[in-house]
């Protein structure tokens, strides 16, 4: 059976209505940027269609070259504004600017990656198919260290308070302060999950005040 890795790192575990300090290692991710309101931006929609067929084209070749069968990690997002009210209290997602990835296993190296990106773009091109973003898709590691996270349970547009407890509450009640860019965890389909029951990671990078 394919191993887990949800299942077996820290990074992955998180409590709905606890805020958690941990230490996150540097870990590998299939990127791609974009901005724009994740409803309606093609930008989107477009890395989307272009991260998960090169994660499911990476997990059958680290199967069938080297022995080693992973799950497909979930989607996961870094997210930032020039103004950070926009995640909390006014919500104007046209003004977000983000990453998109998916994390893959540290045995992906350069070459695997682009034997991946090679394969999914013939497979696109004997469909006549294409994926504007499949170019722009970077294999990168992210260093994270010092992080909060919590579980949060229901819409990504409930996720608000959660936030503003966490970025002027929580962080500085603790002697942090916010460094990197907010990164949320897409544990659910949202395909086959209703909005209430959407589980999502919510983690800050952050450092202690000198």
């Amino acid at each position: 059976m394919a191993t887990d890795p949800k299942k077996t790192l820290d990074a992955y575990q998180a409590k709905r209505g606890e805020f958690r300090i941990l230490t996150v290692p540097p870990m590998r991710y299939l990127m791609v940027d974009g901005a724009g309101d994740p409803n309606t931006a093609t930008e989107y929609s477009d890395a989307v269609a272009a991260l998960f067929p090169l994660a499911y084209t990476l997990k059958f070749a680290s199967r069938a070259q080297l022995g080693i069968d992973t799950v497909v990690m979930p989607l996961e997002g870094l997210w930032h504004a020039p103004d950070m009210e926009s995640f909390t209290t006014r919500r104007d997602k046209s003004a977000w600017v983000w990453t998109l990835m998916i994390m893959v296993p540290p045995h992906v190296t350069a070459a695997m990656f682009a034997d991946a990106v090679s394969a999914v773009e013939a497979k696109l091109a004997k469909k006549k198919e294409s994926a504007p973003a499949l170019a722009s898709v970077r294999l990168e590691t992210l260093e994270e260290g010092l992080c909060v996270q919590t579980l949060h349970v229901g819409s990504y547009d409930d996720e608000a308070p959660v936030l503003a407890d966490l970025h002027d509450r929580f962080v500085p009640e603790n002697g942090l302060r916010m460094t990197g860019r907010h990164h949320e965890i897409y544990l659910s389909d949202v395909r086959r999950v209703e909005a209430a029951k959407l589980r999502t990671i919510l983690r800050q990078p952050v450092e202690a005040l000198s």
